[in-house]
């Protein structure tokens, strides 16, 4: 085996141990930081859902009653508000949502799906958790979620929600008698749900991985070159040329010059050692023969 495929073969196993190493961090890296921005996004909407209810009850909704005194105004309500708003937003990003999913709730596009009603039971089952966030399938792909408790902590809730009877009259006649009622104060009744689609970061990510590598993998290919050719320029061609040299004076041709040995580094001292071999065997060889 030469010296320069020895030298390539290791050069190579440490090339492809610290491309495995480093394609590791890196992806693990890149996928958590897409991870995490996927979950900034989902806080950043569901924090942009709770300043529309807020705004809703503080500013809305006293103007509204004060002009339609004894008519119930759907856009009064907060939850509706931050709904519609979100609708409006998912005209342009079609994959993110928001939903105010309750077991019992009056209007019946806010009524849960199965996963949402494990989320509202694990709220009802734990009233310590604030929030709850994770994973689950979408028609396009894997989404991240977050997770509040509806709780009702006001009686003004309980205004609508308690019996058909004490409900505002225009609200049983647009929304029926059936759902919606029978909450308890401070009973969980749902959650507010928000879901942001993890396909694009991911994307995102995986294409700054795939670059990250072709430029990594580019990087060794020029410098592996670069260094086989600095290989064979100080040291395969003069420890070749030595060999050869070599070769012809073991046969006792003493013609051949001498080797160049310019320089201070081993090679060349190696080649004055040489040398001065060469010349101590040719006048041991004339005195043999004289």
């Amino acid at each position: 085996m030469g010296l320069r495929l020895k030298f390539n073969l290791v050069l190579l196993l440490v090339f492809v141990v610290g491309l495995c190493g480093t394609a590791y961090v890196s992806h693990t890296l890149l996928h958590r930081n897409a991870r995490e921005e996927v979950f900034r996004n989902a806080g950043l909407m569901l924090e942009t859902a709770m300043a529309i209810r807020k705004y809703t009850v503080d500013q809305v909704r006293p103007n509204l009653e004060v002009h339609a005194e004894g008519v119930f105004v759907p856009q009064s309500v907060p939850a509706y508000a931050a709904t519609e708003t979100v609708a409006e937003l998912r005209k342009t990003y079609p994959d993110y949502s928001y939903k105010e999913a309750t077991l019992n709730p009056i209007n019946p596009r806010n009524r849960v799906t199965d996963w949402e009603a494990d989320l509202v039971q694990e709220f009802r089952n734990n009233l310590q958790a604030t929030e709850l966030y994770g994973e689950h399938d979408t028609a396009t792909g894997r989404s991240l979620f977050i997770a509040r408790p509806i709780q009702v902590k006001t009686e003004a809730c309980l205004s609508c929600h308690s019996t058909p009877a004490a409900a505002p009259a225009s609200m049983v006649k647009q929304y029926g008698e059936v759902n919606g009622y029978g909450w308890k104060l401070n009973e969980i009744v749902g959650a507010q749900v928000v879901s942001v689609p993890m396909s694009l970061p991911i994307r995102n990510a995986d294409r700054a991985f795939q670059a990250f590598m072709i430029s990594l993998i580019t990087i060794f290919v020029i410098v592996f070159l670069f260094l086989n050719v600095m290989l064979s320029w100080l040291i395969i061609r003069p420890v070749s040329t030595m060999s050869q040299m070599a070769e012809q004076v073991s046969t006792g041709n003493f013609k051949i010059p001498e080797f160049d040995e310019r320089g201070k580094d081993e090679i060349a001292v190696l080649g004055n050692s040489f040398n001065r071999m060469r010349r101590s065997l040719q006048k041991a060889m004339k005195m043999i023969e004289g």
